[in-house]
């Protein structure tokens, strides 16, 4: 009678799951190219070491890669004559080479090893994750298998990848679309922000110009606020002039940013948001004083995004460049 009673459950179960997704699996190269561990492991180390920005470069380009049509290295792919890709696209102009340079290394190191099998969709997923724990953040499972894609559209940015001056109901709808929940959102731009820099650009809004009567965003802590007017003066003469987006730990993976936020460092106005809105503020202030919370929120969410919209068997194709299609798109 059990047996009779579960199969019914069970298979609407198996129904709910992705075809796509079912594909994955975390043993994959396992026959086919054993050594890929070991090449990412020392690809990633090795680009680390030499350049300490490639951690959260890494992480925010697979963040842009996925949030448009899925996890499927569409954001590697260069522009051609007959292609406009969303390399180009204006919220991915300030995406880093350190992360699309760490890429081209670990694809040229396991195409010699074992040419043809490993996509570049992977190898982004991977490098990310090993780079995340490397930087002091915690180590989560990635399913392997992603296919690359064989489109990539400039158009196809804009509206699928949410700007910093959003209202937070507007960035909270923009994630429950792709099926992501509240928790999910602040774990996710958590981990994307206790590491890394923005450029003053993004930001310069709420030290000149908050509004006619205020120049600076009266939110931010004032001693931050001025030595952050200070380091960004020249901005627009200098559009490499950045700041980090945790001043305190800006190279560790750890909870600082959220406990930044409550003191008025956030940098971004969107930072500032998940601390006014009730649906957030509860987030911030768990992961501020639990640390284990965060991250085991955060590894929940980078498996979940890792598999988002991922293309297997015949959607895709693995790539012997990860900058170029197989066969010229037109």
């Amino acid at each position: 009678m059990a047996v009779r009673f579960l199969s019914p459950l069970i298979l609407l179960l198996l129904c709910c799951i992705s075809f796509s997704e079912s594909k994955l699996s975390t043993t994959y190269y396992q026959k086919t190219c054993p050594d890929f561990e070991n090449i990412m492991r020392n690809t990633i180390t090795s680009k680390q070491l030499s350049n300490p920005t490639t951690a959260a470069a890494t992480l925010r380009l697979f963040f842009h890669d996925c949030m448009v049509d899925g996890c499927d290295a569409s954001v590697l792919i260069s522009s051609n004559s007959f292609n406009k890709a969303e390399r180009d696209a204006d919220l991915n102009l300030s995406l880093s080479g350190d992360a699309f340079e760490v890429i081209v290394r670990a694809k040229t190191a396991l195409e010699l090893s074992c040419p043809g099998i490993v996509s570049c969709a992977d190898i982004l997923a991977v490098a990310t994750r090993d780079l995340v724990t490397v930087v002091g953040g915690p180590f989560y499972k990635v399913r392997l298998g992603r296919k690359d894609s064989m489109v990539s559209k400039v158009d196809r940015v804009e509206g699928n990848l949410p700007r910093q001056n959003m209202t937070m109901d507007e960035i909270i709808s923009h994630f429950t679309a792709k099926g992501f929940s509240v928790q999910e959102m602040v774990a996710l731009i958590g981990g994307g922000h206790t590491i890394g820099f923005t450029h003053c650009k993004e930001f310069a809004d709420r030290l000149y110009r908050y509004n006619n009567t205020t120049p600076t965003d009266p939110k931010l802590n004032p001693k931050y606020a001025a030595a952050l007017k200070k380091m960004c003066k020249n901005y627009t003469t200098d559009i490499g002039m950045s700041a980090f987006n945790d001043v305190m730990t800006p190279s560790k993976f750890d909870n600082m940013y959220f406990k930044n936020l409550l003191r008025g460092l956030g940098l971004l106005m969107s930072d500032t948001a998940m601390v006014d809105d009730g649906k957030t503020r509860p987030l911030v202030e768990l992961y501020a004083v639990n640390q284990t919370a965060f991250f085991n929120d955060f590894s929940h969410a980078m498996e979940k995004l890792s598999v988002y919209g991922v293309k297997t068997g015949r959607k895709g194709e693995v790539r012997r460049r990860c900058d170029a299609f197989n066969s010229i798109q037109t």
